[in-house]
């Protein structure tokens, strides 16, 4: 693939960096408030924890649906209208949540957070901000990527903390309006900052993207690379591991250790500021390393990690260790695996492969979520959620250590293959 016109020494790039890293930050942050926000809907509601589960579950499955068809929708006209879209639909859904009143509402709750949650959670997601960035970088797209991605949890850092003061205060409705406000706020700084596809046919002119035109070439281009599959599975993994063990269940894990909702939230907050470090040093890392021995070392980390989980008990010194380790492995994987998938599929569709990676990882985090629920209602305990976790993620560095890359950085298939 032939590099394209170098753009990333203007500031208009770096400008859409800026507007991806924001608006991640806010689809994460909200997805994230619901396993804050847990403990305290249990006892005002009156509202099971499988229930909640189950709700975060729906909303990912939709993630899932949507997916691919954000991605492929992003390749063929530009990130603008999608992330604005996402980004009212995210203003709607929170608006829906603060306005729940009484817990024979949970069907409000399933619409705002589940359905209209979920379709801004789909949209406003990775896999449309990277093919944003691939469409306005060549040279510096894995820090690119790793910055712009590393907002998935940077808005946390600020934002959780923040609800959790309001949810100690017993004004957790006055913090999901604040969310519909922001996100109603980003809409004409998108609208402004992000080009229409148009003017984007510079930056890609010049690049050999070698992708077919067709929806269906596309997809049976996917389905018969057995590099894509590998890293399919593996970020299948990533979603259960992530989106669907911790953020929905380490705070409520942390409530059930006796730890109160502002240290619960710090740790958490702590988490994903190590984490906007971790992924932007994965993608200063992508760069220069060999990408599968890189990516595979993230999910063995991870599965260390998830040991470290068991022995929590009451100590809030171990709780916090595990927020920097898991923090620097958390989302680290996303600029490895897009870089990945961009040398070998192309830039062309790079949003539809990355859409259809997202799909999976949507649903790994539906089933991370609802087992989570599911086994604590059951057994009282986290335990064999923790040691599931340890499996998978020990599985996927196994598969990622299967790729091979040649001494050009450009992925080979495996002796398998």
């Amino acid at each position: 693939m032939k590099a394209s016109a170098d753009h990333s020494g203007r500031i208009g790039p770096w400008l859409v960096v800026a507007v991806c890293f924001l608006v991640l930050s806010l689809s994460f942050s909200a997805r994230g408030s619901l396993a804050l926000a847990m403990p305290t809907w249990q006892a005002e509601f009156g509202w099971s924890r499988s229930f909640l589960s189950g709700t975060a579950a729906c909303a990912m499955l939709l993630m899932a649906l949507i997916a691919p068809f954000a991605g492929n929708s992003v390749d063929r006209y530009g990130p603008r209208t999608l992330l604005c879209l996402g980004l009212g639909l995210l203003a709607l859904a929170m608006f829906g949540v603060a306005s729940v009143t009484d817990g024979s509402r949970s069907w409000l709750f399933i619409l705002a957070f589940g359905v209209a949650g979920g379709s801004a959670f789909g949209i406003m997601a990775q896999h449309v901000v990277v093919a944003a960035i691939a469409m306005n970088f060549s040279r510096n797209r894995g820090l690119a990527t790793g910055i712009a991605t590393s907002g998935s949890t940077a808005g946390q850092l600020m934002l959780l903390p923040l609800l959790a003061l309001l949810l100690q205060a017993g004004e957790w409705r006055s913090g999901y309006l604040g969310l519909s406000f922001l996100a109603l706020a980003c809409i004409p700084v998108a609208y402004i900052v992000l080009r229409p596809m148009q003017q984007r046919k510079e930056v890609l002119k010049g690049a050999a993207l070698e992708t077919p035109e067709k929806l269906g070439g596309k997809l049976w281009r996917m389905a018969t690379s057995p590099a894509f599959q590998i890293l399919f599975w593996t970020f299948f993994v990533c979603g259960f591991t992530t989106s669907g063990v911790i953020e929905t269940h380490l705070l409520p894990y942390a409530a059930f250790c006796g730890f109160p909702p502002l240290p619960s939230a710090t740790a958490y907050g702590l988490l994903s500021g190590i984490n906007l470090a971790g992924m932007v040093l994965a993608g200063w890392l992508t760069d220069r390393l060999h990408r599968p021995l890189l990516l595979a070392g993230i999910y063995f980390a991870r599965a260390l990690c998830f040991l470290l989980l068991t022995y929590i008990g009451d100590s809030y010194s171990l709780l916090l260790t595990f927020a920097v380790l898991f923090g620097l492995f958390d989302y680290s994987t996303v600029p490895v695996t897009a870089s990945l998938l961009a040398s070998r599929l192309g830039i062309g569709m790079l949003g539809l492969s990355m859409g259809v990676l997202s799909a999976g990882h949507a649903v790994g985090g539906a089933l991370g979520a609802y087992a989570g629920g599911w086994l604590f209602d059951r057994t009282g305990r986290y335990d064999a959620l923790w040691f599931s976790s340890v499996s998978l993620a020990l599985g996927a560095a196994l598969l990622a250590a299967s790729l091979k890359e040649d001494r050009r950085g450009r992925l080979t298939e495996t002796a398998a293959a």
